[in-house]
């Protein structure tokens, strides 16, 4: 016999896990390796990724 799938749908607790702070502005900033040279502005740098919702940022050094 085949494998047993549960259909349940996941709890609102559990889609939303995390988001509501990033929507407050308190992201989890992670360092993204990379290219780390900027050629446009001449100097280094700094990719971050926020490891919940995705958004991105850039720092110059």
């Amino acid at each position: 016999m085949g494998e047993v799938v549960k259909l349940r749908r996941p709890s609102l607790a559990e889609q939303h896990k995390g988001k509501t702070l990033c929507k407050s502005g308190f992201h989890k900033w992670a360092i993204v390796k990379g290219n780390p040279f900027d050629s446009k502005q001449g100097r280094l740098v700094t990719h971050y990724r926020c490891s919940r919702c995705g958004a991105s940022k850039t720092e110059a050094r």
